[in-house]
């Protein structure tokens, strides 16, 4: 049996009711579960590790991985377009709009070197993206970049407060 997927004016563009998806990047790994909010809105919880890999003129080069936690709200504005150009919007194919907050606890490190830590922080960041299947396939690419704020709680020291660019460049499978 082959499913075919045919617009029908009038039809409204929706995303998807819900997608679990595992995405790996040039700096870690992460699983995610969007869930529709309306016809054009989701929120996507997602859990993973940050990697961060440090060059230093004094000492060997280090890796760290630490665990993360994000939500984020997303709009998807473009789906209606993309039906009526005969675009596909499988598994929320489409450029949105998010505004994601994350934040990385000083639970655990995985790195190659002893007695690393990272301090707890959190960031609130807005985005814009895109998301596409690639091809038929389950498989897709996410790019997205914002910029925004990173609250680091320092231990022994005055709390700062940083000015971040988010660049994010994954691609990943969604299970439905």
């Amino acid at each position: 049996m082959v499913l075919t997927f045919q617009y029908i004016k009038g039809q409204n563009a929706s995303v998807e009711k819900n997608i679990f998806n595992v995405q790996t990047g040039i700096l870690g790994i992460w699983a995610s579960n969007e869930n529709k909010l309306g016809n054009d809105f989701t929120i996507r919880v997602e859990t993973g590790l940050d990697m961060g890999y440090y060059i230093s003129a004094y000492s060997d080069d280090r890796y760290v991985l630490a665990p993360v936690f994000l939500l984020e709200p997303k709009w998807y504005y473009n789906l209606e377009s993309r039906l009526n150009k005969g675009k596909h919007i499988e598994n929320n194919s489409g450029n949105f709009l998010g505004l994601k907050v994350k934040y990385v606890p000083d639970w655990f490190v995985i790195s190659d070197f002893d007695n690393y830590s990272v301090a707890n922080q959190v960031s609130i960041i807005p985005r814009w993206g895109i998301r596409r299947a690639i091809g038929k396939s389950n498989f897709n690419y996410e790019i997205a970049t914002g910029l925004g704020y990173k609250y680091v709680f320092l231990k022994n020291t005055d709390n700062d407060l940083r000015l971040v660019l988010d660049v994010h460049l994954r691609i990943g499978y969604t299970f439905n």
